[in-house]
Parts: structure tokens; sequence; C-alpha cells
């Protein structure tokens, strides 16, 4: 039988994100033998596809674990209840539906026009918690991706002045849970393309994801239109986030700059050591061109 031009992409697909999925899961040590892993299910194209393929490296993993599914309606109005029950009861997942009416209380706390995502992540987050304890979870898995964390990056950077994103991998506030981010390495892209292949029954945010306006909206707008126009930059930023130079950042708390004394030898932290590349200056009038 020969494959078309469209499944042998597909395959591609589902190659790349399986590898790149289980990349993340060795180089950050996510699952172990014996875990528990709670994945939590919003109905969004992240967290179907991060379930679809924690199954898949389930059965091919040298390890056994637990996969439970875990939603939280939080009541918005018009919720379909019945979608995320019934496609979990389809694929033989087992799973848990926490009821919370979350939304009442964002609506009352929160003025119009202001952002809910912060009261109802907090909210969330310590349901959840309380749900991993109550199921005997060892690890919680969020679907937050690749493009994800950049956009966090740039929002700690942008209002509020850190150098800050989305670790891979963290324990929480509680010291009582590891949070693990499986699809830390893929693209949005590939996983709007993945939903659109498995036919994932979609879910809209009602709350938050409603709000027009968010910086973080505006942020990914401005990633995407980066990516557009110069294919790869989002690539080189995300491996940056990898291969970081404390010595060449301004942050005391991890370089001792004050310390620093000449020793007279050559270093390799030096300020040539990482900057193999050679960026030519602009050639202005009466002035040689200069390598940087």
């Amino acid at each position: 039988m020969v494959m078309t031009t469209i499944e042998r992409e597909t395959q591609k697909l589902e190659k790349r994100l399986c590898r790149q999925v289980g990349e993340a899961i060795v180089q950050f040590n996510m699952i172990e033998e014996g875990d528990k892993v709670m994945v939590c299910l919003s109905g969004g194209k992240d967290s179907y596809s991060m379930l679809d393929i924690l199954l898949k490296m389930q059965m091919r993993a040298p390890i056994d674990f637990e996969i439970i599914a875990v939603n939280l309606d939080q009541k918005q109005p018009g919720f379909p209840a019945h979608v995320l029950p019934e496609y979990l009861t389809k694929i033989g997942v087992p799973f848990r539906i926490e009821n919370q009416d979350t939304y009442s209380i964002v609506k009352d706390k929160i003025a119009p026009g202001k952002t809910m995502c912060s009261l109802c992540s907090r909210l969330r987050r310590g349901i959840l918690y309380r749900v991993a304890d109550e199921i005997g979870a060892t690890k919680i898995a969020l679907g937050h991706h690749r493009d994800d964390i950049l956009q966090t990056l740039f929002l700690n950077m942008f209002f509020g002045g850190r150098l800050k994103s989305m670790p891979p991998k963290l324990m929480s506030d509680t010291g009582r849970h590891i949070v693990i981010r499986p699809l830390a390495f893929v693209a949005e892209r590939d996983l709007v393309r993945w939903a659109a292949h498995r036919e994932f029954p979609i879910i809209p945010c009602t709350l938050c994801g409603s709000q027009d306006g968010l910086q973080r909206q505006q942020v990914g707008d401005m990633l995407r239109e980066w990516e557009k126009k110069y294919p790869g930059r989002l690539d080189n930023m995300f491996n940056a986030l990898q291969n970081t130079v404390p010595s060449h950042l301004l942050d005391a708390k991890l370089f001792d700059f004050k310390g620093m004394k000449a020793t007279g030898l050559p270093q390799e932290d030096g300020d040539m050591a990482f900057d193999p590349e050679t960026f030519s200056m602009p050639t202005l009038p009466g002035i040689q061109t200069i390598m940087v």
C-alpha cells in the first residue's frame, strides 16, 4: 500500500512528537518506575495531545507507570460536562472529574475587564494538588509547550523585570508534589496539527481564554509573527534557555562578580569564550570595520 503525502507527514509528526516528549522525560527525569502520573486534562488541544502521546510512551517505555486523567470542571456556563467522560471512557483511560465552582469565585472577585488568569490559576492549582494527594499521584503533568515557555520568559522580562520562565520540572510550593511538563520541547504548531489529525473533541475555554487583549496573548502574537518572518528564531531562543552563561549576565547571586580577581591565566569563561561567531559591524566613513 502506497502512503499518501499527508500520511507520510502525519507519520513524521507522530515520530517527532514522541521523540521530543521522550527527550524531555529522559533529560529531566520526569517519569520514573512505578510513578502514578496525574494528567491534567482541560479539554484543549495541548492537554489532549499530552495525554495521547503519554499513552503511546507508556506502551513503549522500558519502565512501568500509571496514568490517570483528571479534569477540573469549574462550572463555566455552557461547559459540556459530558465530553471528557465520554472521550476518556471510549479510549479506556482511568479518570476523575473534580467539580468545583471556581468560575463564580473568579467572577465575584475580579472586576469586569480585569485579567482573571492569576486568581483562576491559584484556585485551580490548589484543587489539583489536593486531588493528587487523594488519588496518590506521584507526578502532576501539565500541558504547557515550548511556546508557552517562551511566552512566560518574555512576560516576565516585559512586565516583571526578571529573567524567569516555566521549568520543565518543579516542586510545588508545599514541597509535596512534583509537577512536570512533558511537552516542554514541543512547538505549538505541531500540537495544532496533531489535534486536527486525531480529531480531539476540543472544549473552548469560556473563562480566561475568552478575554481579549491579555498580555500573554499579545506576547504570543509577537512570537508567532517572529516565527513567520524569521523561521527558526523560536528554536534559537528556546535553545538559549538551555545554554545560560551566568558570568555574562548581571545577576550577582549567580556569579561572584565582586570576588573576581585577575589571575594572569587564560579563562574558559573569559570575554571571548562564549562568542565563537563573528559579527561584522557596518563600515562607517573613516572607520575600519571591526570584528567583535
